[in-house]
């Protein structure tokens, strides 16, 4: 298991480098001028503060050799591979006096608690939903769960957002749709949207895979045996249906946080998306690095967790 784990964790280096290169050459085929003027479009009430206000050319001229923007691409490259690889990802060339690891640390952990958060609605419901499924095959409620987590797999976020805050809060008035630090109800909305296609591929899923493995013969023989029915399902079925599942489950992590972004500009959340698309439109270089980058290092580790999770439940890769 050390070698194993340890192999993967030397795979995320290549992985990792990749990453950086194609966002580093993605940026700069884009062009625009960071320092250009003009306005932060999009974080106008946010308190932030751009290099807006009109420079002459010396001094946008003396900006960029200040942040070494005048130096050749392949001096840039290099000299952003060593600021990765000591932990510095740079200053950021759109917001004042703030560098890209502030900027993190201030604005993701809200983005990270949505996305723990979905996927913890997406576990605790999609995973007993789709074992019901599976004991009752043929019946109502299969047939109601075959049909909703169908759509829930076709909706898009934003559809399910503007419909929940159409019916359930201007409607009913039953939750807030904004205010993601003023308390637990106004965490509902956002972490549900964000939830319900994980939510429904985990059912949709978990109920095939149970479905598969209950005509298994080992669980057979475990019913001839004599053994009761949450024994069979428990420790029998459930256990090996669920490696599908975690199979899917990190990817669908990642997927859920880059979806994070349109939940969290509907429900007016403060987090890391909307500084990311600013930065886009900004041409603020090291702060679109750093957070693809952070991004990058979060999904290997979870593929990585994903795999020693898969050497645990299967013995046949134990012993391979």
């Amino acid at each position: 298991m050390a070698g194993f784990i340890l192999r993967r964790l030397l795979w995320t280096i290549p992985i990792l480098w990749v990453v950086l290169t194609i966002v580093f050459f993605m940026m700069r085929s884009i062009g625009g001028d960071p320092f250009r003027h003009g306005p932060l479009l999009g974080l106008s009430n946010a308190g932030w503060v751009k290099y807006g206000d009109y420079q002459p050319e010396s001094i946008r001229r003396n900006q960029r050799e200040k942040y070494g923007l005048d130096l050749p691409w392949y001096q840039q490259y290099a000299n952003y591979l060593r600021g990765v690889a000591t932990l510095d990802l740079g200053p950021s060339l759109s917001f004042r006096y703030m560098r890209v690891t502030d900027i993190i640390k201030q604005m993701a952990p809200r983005s990270f608690e949505l996305v723990l958060l979905a996927f913890a609605w997406a576990i605790l419901i999609g995973i007993p939903v789709g074992i019901l499924a599976a004991l009752m095959p043929g019946s109502i409620f299969d047939y109601a769960v075959r049909i909703l987590t169908g759509l829930g797999i076709s909706l898009p976020s934003f559809l399910v957002a503007t419909l929940l805050v159409y019916y359930v809060s201007v409607k009913l008035s039953l939750l807030p749709t904004s205010g993601w630090d003023a308390g637990w109800q106004n965490k509902v909305l956002p972490t549900f949207t964000l939830s319900l296609v994980p939510m429904a591929y985990f059912a949709r899923l978990l109920r095939g895979t149970m479905l598969e493995t209950l005509e298994t013969d080992y669980v057979r023989m475990a019913r001839a045996k004599g053994l009761s029915a949450r024994r069979v399902v428990g420790a029998h079925a459930l256990r090996n249906s669920l490696l599908p599942m975690i199979t899917v489950a990190g990817p669908m992590f990642g997927a859920m946080i880059t979806g994070s972004f349109i939940v969290e500009n509907i429900f007016s959340i403060p987090g890391i998306s909307k500084y990311f698309v600013a930065s886009v439109i900004a041409r603020d270089y090291m702060v679109v690095m750093g957070v693809t980058i952070v991004l990058a290092v979060l999904i290997v580790c979870l593929n990585l967790l994903v795999d020693i999770a898969h050497h645990i439940l299967d013995p046949r890769l134990r012993e391979a």
